[in-house]
């Protein structure tokens, strides 16, 4: 769960044609998507992300869920099956879950001795901003929208809001978040004139992009009728000469709509989900929804005429604050110097393989073996530990009846993995596992297999430290011009433990020449699988590989200790804080608590968790990190 996130976004101009209404309009815009440090991707605006304010063992409440087929439904009404209870209970849960160790992450870099720290206890300990292709840190600065040389009709002025009432605005609000079970909203026209009914449609438009409008007449009165414009079929049918629906756009701007995100509590994925049942694309329409949509604010708004495009961000830079930290001032020198100068084991983070009794590389080791009903099982097979009520209650219905229409009506929120593959099974059969599994999303059944992957690596990774120490040696692998070649007796000296890469398992790597490359022939002998032939009968499941180096060394690497003593307070101002005009945190000199404050910059793919961990020398899985938070809670 991050705290900040910078991320950059560009949405394409609309199409000047008539064409289909604001449903594929959605389709056409352009949200191109980059990379992210860790689990998290960005897209083509810069984007800020934060947590609320609470600890980890807090539950999000009355939060949007949105489903695919674009209902929504609150959380609030889920209460009843949450993992609510105390702390304790929610750690007792917990027990079930992964450690580092199970995952293959045992080996540390540095000499210096490990202390204790509490990870994102609050919702601002742990800030990522994105770090453009320019190299510069993306940041949320502006709300100001640009001023186009052209008028734009679609663009309102400020006076055409002040039409609508505040009862009026509420009314709209709760139908464009869901929140009533209203399909529409009905606004009378009490001055009826062409001219004000225009003002009407367009304060709507703007304040609630979600939202679509149209006229009717009601026992010889004017209507304006908002409706939701998601999923709606009023909105798929084509726009003719007598029922326009023609978007304007300067020529003078640049195609493409670049943005900030700034978000709390959510996945970028989820962030870009719920932005999408709302936008047009203008930058005026996206500064409305600032006034609407909790925990994201939009800013640094841009026209330019290129998309950013996968792979373009250099990195993430992250601020992090540890609390409660036991260590000595010596201790923490040590430790950052060593994380500054040496770096840190590349390992795949904890969130690579997920937070339940069923690790996610379980499942792909059984994809990748073809066995398709230890998948089914896997994902829908009853587990220990914190879950959502409804998925258990879903899970207890499968194994008793092993129905999965049965098991689906268990799910108030259907588009989680278990839902999509019991609605594959309810459609193909139980004999045709394998469509059932196919219409889960192509990316995250990739995920499966790419867990397992990385599950290896961090195995093999640790065997090789183990085996050979902090030093190049013969057999290892290193890149040239991105092909991996091994080093050889006689230019071992020319290189060191940085230049090292490890391979994930594929058709398409080679393994290094000394004792690791058999290890990894034995793990995947072990798991029933041939390295020599690690193609998949179905295309999508065969990975050709890839490399990673071993060792990762931050850069932008700074820190402080703080002293304080509310843990409940910040101990650093976010860029939100920074533009609200919140005064910075006044912390005592000499305060109860201590707490060391750090920031790095990391390459894509490259997990800060494993560079915090380098710096504690502990365990920083939800399960050990939940009761380390229990025990400081008490």
């Amino acid at each position: 769960m991050e705290t900040v996130e910078m991320t950059s976004v560009s949405l394409k101009r609309p199409r000047s044609e008539d064409g289909v209404a604001n449903a594929d309009e959605i389709k056409r815009q352009k949200i191109s998507e980059k990379s992210k440090t860790g689990n998290n991707s960005g897209q083509s605006v810069e984007t800020v992300t934060e947590q609320p304010e609470k600890s980890l063992l807090e539950d999000t409440k009355n939060e949007i869920i949105l489903t695919e087929e674009g209902e929504e439904q609150e959380d609030q009404e889920l209460e009843d099956s949450d993992e609510d209870g105390d702390p304790e209970s929610f750690a007792d849960m917990m027990k079930h879950g992964l450690t580092e160790s199970d995952v293959g992450i045992t080996k540390f870099v540095s000499s210096h001795k490990g202390f204790s720290g509490i990870l994102k206890e609050r919702y601002s300990d742990f800030v990522v901003h994105e770090i453009g292709k320019d190299g510069r840190v993306s940041h949320l600065d502006d709300f100001s929208v640009p001023v186009d040389d052209e008028v734009n009709s679609e663009d309102p002025s400020e006076e055409t809001f002040t039409v609508l009432s505040d009862e009026d605005k509420k009314r709209l609000e709760e139908l464009q978040l869901f929140k009533n079970k209203e399909t529409s909203v009905a606004i009378e026209v009490i001055e009826d004139s062409k001219e004000k009914r225009t003002i009407i449609h367009q304060a709507i438009k703007s304040l609630f992009p979600g939202l679509e409008t149209k006229t009717e007449d009601r026992d010889g009165k004017k209507y304006i009728i908002a409706y939701h414009a998601a999923g709606k079929k009023a909105l798929a049918k084509v726009r003719t000469a007598t029922d326009p629906r023609k978007h304007s756009w300067p020529k003078s701007r640049g195609s493409y709509c670049h943005f900030v995100l700034y978000k709390e509590n959510k996945d970028t994925m989820d962030a870009i989900n719920v932005l999408s049942k709302f936008l047009r694309i203008t930058a005026q329409r996206l500064a409305h929804l600032n006034k609407c949509l909790m925990n994201f604010k939009l800013g640094n708004f841009s026209y330019k005429n290129h998309p950013l495009k996968l792979g373009e961000l250099q990195g993430n830079h992250f601020t992090v604050v540890l609390r409660n930290i036991t260590g000595t001032d010596d201790q923490i020198e040590q430790a950052m110097q060593s994380l500054r100068e040496t770096g840190f084991i590349n390992y795949y983070g904890m969130q690579r393989f997920g937070t339940t009794a069923v690790p996610t590389y379980q499942i792909g080791r059984a994809i990748l073996q073809n066995n398709w009903n230890e998948v089914m099982d896997l994902i829908l097979k009853p587990r220990p530990g914190a879950e959502k009520g409804y998925l258990v209650k879903c899970r207890e219905e499968w194994a008793k009846t092993k129905d999965p229409a049965a098991a689906l009506k268990k799910l108030p929120v259907k588009r989680c993995v278990e839902g999509q593959l019991l609605r594959g099974l309810s459609k193909y059969g139980m004999k045709n596992i394998i469509s059932a599994f196919g219409i889960i999303p192509r990316n995250n059944r990739l995920m499966y297999i790419h867990s397992y992957q990385s599950f290896v690596w961090n195995n093999m990774v640790s065997q090789r430290i183990e085996e050979y120490g902090l030093k190049a040696v013969p057999g290892d692998l290193i890149l040239k011009g991105g092909t991996a070649v091994h080093i050889g007796e006689g230019d071992v000296d020319n290189y060191t433990i940085h230049d090292v890469v490890m391979p994930l398992p594929g058709f398409d790597v080679v393994y290094p020449k000394h004792k690791i490359g058999e290890a990894y022939k034995e793990m995947l002998v072990a798991d029933n699988l041939d390295i020599n032939n690690m193609r998949h009968k179905i295309r999508d499941y065969s990975l050709s590989g890839a490399y990673r180096k071993i060792i990762i060394r931050p850069q932008n690497v700074n820190w402080e200790v703080v002293a304080y003593d509310d843990p409940r307070i910040p101990l650093f101002n976010t860029d939100l804080d920074k533009l609200q005009g919140k005064p910075l945190p006044v912390l005592p000199t000499d305060g109860k608590f201590r707490a060391l404050k750090m920031a790095f910059s990391l390459p894509p793919s490259t997990y800060a968790t494993m560079a915090i961990r380098e710096v504690l020398k502990m365990d920083t899985s939800i399960k050990n990190q939940t009761q380390l938070n229990t025990t400081w809670l008490r």
